[in-house]
């Protein structure tokens, strides 16, 4: 048996760990998440003047669409390479969570279409579906009761 104890070998293990560059990788993620909400508002800015639709109403179309590029992208395996090299940029997104759920459906195909596809979108969704419904139920009582008293 050898002599190391528990922090001689966290010591000896972090020394062969490579060195993260925290900067470059905020920076990565600044751009490619920057250019991922350029595209959204070229695509916003397409359904204005090509398709006449109002600024107000071209938020959802956008959005589909994005979602739409990205999902593509995930079957196609761009977007885990993307993901890969932009970190968080490719993440936070809305394209992000397209690309978490395409990924999700790829990876239980095998499983059948109820068994494998659709229960693992909803782990996935449910979770995310379920704290947008409270998060907006807890705004809508704040916003009503401030209402209320002023």
């Amino acid at each position: 048996m050898s002599g190391l104890n528990s922090k001689d070998y966290k010591k000896t293990s972090k020394s062969y760990q490579p060195k993260t560059n925290y900067v470059w990788n905020c920076i990565k993620a600044f751009v490619v998440g920057g250019i991922i909400c350029v595209i959204g508002e070229l695509l916003s800015e397409m359904y204005i003047h090509w398709f006449d639709f109002s600024e107000e109403n071209a938020g959802n179309p956008t959005v589909a669409t994005l979602i739409f590029l990205a999902a593509l992208a995930t079957g196609l395996g761009v977007y885990d390479k993307l993901g890969q090299f932009a970190g968080a940029g490719s993440a936070v997104p809305v394209t992000g969570f397209a690309n978490s759920i395409t990924s999700a459906a790829m990876e239980h195909k095998s499983e059948g279409l109820v068994l494998g596809v659709a229960t693992n979108l909803f782990k996935l969704a449910g979770s995310v579906i379920v704290f947008g419904v409270v998060a907006a139920y807890v705004l809508g009582i704040i916003r009503f009761t401030w209402q209320a008293i002023f």
